[in-house]
């Protein structure tokens, strides 16, 4: 399959420290460069043209996803404000309400493509790449406009985010970490394959940027193109001094990836949240509830058709032995089998299978241990087809119960993963 990015590579020494202090630190709300905002230039001219213009482009902000990052949970619409943890610190989702004085009211449409194209905001300063112009480069020139129209018909609101928490701001820096990490570009169909599997390529790649959370990341923090699509990890704030980490799981063809998927299974996860295979939870839910459930059936397939066609990836040589398996055996009888099953496979009126989970093989276990510690619901408003919302067992089971249970299913029906500690379920709590 024909990569859509050309990999790119980090240098060691000094510049390793400088852009790493800065990486991930989000764009600040700005203002354009004058106090009047021009006027953006397109072909429609008439009311309805606009109005298919403003449509599109409310289109293309979910299937961008861009609710979840600029909605504070009570807040107004794309006001800002969602806390994100870095490595580096906190930091703060920026207002791009049509709020001149907080948000991107003064915002011109070519600022717009420079922002999304280029990562250079209205003022010339430089964004950090929490903000995902590394997918978005690929936008068409069409999509950024029509974004542009919808955002300005969004409802100015003149919250101002917090500052963000983080110990460097150096954005002079993000110049060389483009030149090693990035390379601007649109998108370019590969004529090789099918208009659905280009439109799954476009809607991945570029607007929903699902590598962000999806792809391994080097040491610089940039996504390592020779890892797409591999696993990633992430960090969510439950509460306002709780962080949680997660695991984004494989979504290539590997046994501990999506290998056991179907294109259909995969279609239907996307757009009604859950599939015989599976169900939305955890970061996946805003996902799922704010943009992939929002698309055409159409758009979904051809997302799922793209994902499928990943080779495989991503496998671990590191597996629970028959011994540690042994151990959560007894757990996963009394707390666990009703559901899932004593051959691990679930059930339409059940619950999802656990025999061959991307959730379960997870290099990284964290997601996995989120569910048994926490429990698991769909997304708000939408349910898992007759699945019962799991459970939370924290209060039940002791840090060693939690791994052994999670050994027991990541080693057993064919489920191959590393093991997991006590000391990594404590790390959750």
């Amino acid at each position: 399959m024909r990569r859509l990015r050309k990999p790119r590579y980090w240098v060691p020494g000094i510049l390793g420290v400088v852009v790493l202090a800065g990486v991930f630190a989000s764009q600040s709300p700005g203002t354009g460069e004058s106090a009047t905002a021009r006027p953006m230039t397109h072909a429609a001219d008439t009311v309805n043209d606009i109005d298919a213009l403003v449509e599109r482009g409310r289109y293309v902000a979910l299937a961008g996803n861009c609710a979840s990052c600029h909605t504070r949970r009570g807040g107004a619409a794309y006001a800002g404000g969602v806390a994100f943890e870095s490595p580096v610190g906190t930091i703060y989702s920026s207002n791009i309400t049509s709020s001149i004085d907080r948000g991107i009211g003064n915002w011109t449409a070519q600022d717009l493509r420079r922002a999304l194209h280029e990562g250079i905001a209205a003022k010339g300063y430089r964004l950090f790449p929490a903000f995902p112009y590394t997918s978005f480069t690929q936008m068409t020139d069409e999509d950024v406009d029509a974004l542009y129209a919808y955002l300005r018909t969004v409802a100015a609101d003149d919250y101002q985010p917090p500052a963000n928490d983080f110990v460097f701001t150096q954005r002079w820096a993000m110049a060389l970490w483009n030149r090693f990490f990035f390379q601007p570009a649109r998108f370019e169909p590969d004529p090789k394959q099918t208009p659905e599997w280009n439109r799954g390529a476009y809607l991945v790649e570029a607007l929903g940027h699902c590598g962000a959370c999806h792809t391994p990341r080097n040491r610089f923090m940039a996504e390592d193109p020779l890892r797409a699509f591999q696993g990633g990890t992430l960090r969510e704030y439950v509460t306002a001094d709780k962080v949680r980490d997660w695991a984004a799981v494989n979504l290539t063809s590997s046994s501990a990836g999506l290998k056991a998927w179907s294109v259909d299974d995969l279609t239907r996860y996307l757009h009604k949240g859950f599939s015989l295979r599976g169900g939305a939870w955890g970061p996946m839910n805003e996902v799922v509830g704010n943009s992939t459930s929002r698309l055409t059936q159409e758009d979904a397939r051809a997302m799922a058709t793209y994902i499928k066609s990943f080779p495989e990836g991503g496998e671990t040589s590191i597996s629970v032995t028959a011994e540690q398996a042994a151990l959560g055996q007894a757990i996963y009888d009394d707390r666990c089998e009703k559901c899932h099953g004593a051959s691990g496979r679930g059930g339409m009126f059940s619950g999802p299978p656990l025999a061959g989970s991307a959730i379960v093989q997870s290099v990284d276990p964290d997601s996995l241990i989120n569910a048994i510690l926490y429990g698991a619901t769909p997304p708000d408003g939408m349910k898992l087809g007759a699945w019962e919302t799991m459970k939370p067992l924290a209060d039940v089971l002791s840090d060693s119960d939690i791994a052994n249970v999670a050994n027991y299913v990541r080693g057993s029906w064919g489920n191959s993963a590393p093991p997991v500690d006590a000391a990594r379920v404590a790390k959750q709590r």
